[in-house]
């Protein structure tokens, strides 16, 4: 487990099927693993807002599908468009809603956040949009600071009209590895919203402070979030213990191997 300043380790659990023999049918076999992978800082240069592709014509997502979870057929879909927001010049692409693409959902794999006037919007999970733990957190702390947060559509065009007005006061994303990445610019159609004075918010600047001086031990845990990992499970962190727990793997069953 890393031990600088900034950095963690990683855990990401996934599965996949294993069954012998090709078929378009759920498998019957799959087989269950941990992630964990010593990760540097996110941000070994500090936090610099990003350009933003707002993508109206590919869709990562739609309703019945898979965009509420973490499914690799939903990165899979936004590789095109991510290389061509990329070719442009900008980080990542901010997804609409793949029916009427006017609403907006998630920014690249993340969830995202617009500070509007005084009061934080973010699209509602509520069937193409990821729940995702650091969104909910971020929700929680805004709140308990007294910052009116509303969960439910929003068009891309009112975003754009307060951008204009100069009521796009902040905008990022949220996410397991990046905590909160600050947004600069948005383009839609050809007009270009830009964000503050292209430097991270304060707002943003807290919830990354304060997240981050919890999960570092910097700060202390008001929110009964931090949770103490004993050597034992340590231990099987290590590359002996994932080796321990392959051997003990038994063909058919779905069980945890590290932990």
């Amino acid at each position: 487990v890393p031990h600088t300043d900034g950095a963690s380790l990683y855990i990401r659990p996934f599965i996949f099927a294993n069954d012998v023999g090709l078929g378009v049918h759920a498998s019957k076999h799959y087989i269950f693993c941990i992630i964990c992978a010593p990760s540097g800082a996110y941000y070994a240069e500090g936090i610099n807002p990003v350009r933003i592709y707002v993508e109206d014509e590919y869709i990562r997502a739609a309703p019945g599908l898979t965009g509420f979870t973490k499914c690799g057929g939903n990165y899979a879909a936004s590789i095109k468009a991510g290389e061509l927001a990329e070719e442009q010049g900008y980080a990542q692409v901010l997804w609409l809603d793949g029916v009427e693409k006017k609403y907006v959902e998630e920014v690249g794999s993340m969830n995202i956040m617009f500070k509007i006037d005084g009061k934080v919007y973010t699209a509602a999970t509520v069937g193409t949009v990821l729940p995702g733990v650091t969104r909910r957190s971020c929700i929680e702390l805004l709140k308990d600071w007294g910052y009116e947060v509303v969960e439910g559509k929003i068009a891309i065009a009112d975003i754009m009209a307060a951008a204009r007005e100069g009521k796009l006061e902040e905008v990022f994303g949220t996410g397991t590895a990046a905590v909160v990445s600050p947004v600069k610019e948005l383009v839609w159609k050809g007009e270009h919203a830009f964000i503050g004075d292209g430097k991270i918010g304060p707002v943003t600047q807290k919830l990354y402070d304060t997240m981050t001086g919890m999960q570092w031990g910097k700060l202390p845990d008001t929110k009964g979030w931090i949770v103490p990992v004993g050597k034992e499970i340590l231990s099987r962190l290590s590359p002996y213990g994932v080796l321990k727990g392959l051997l003990h793997y038994r063909r058919g069953a779905a069980r945890p191997f590290a932990l």
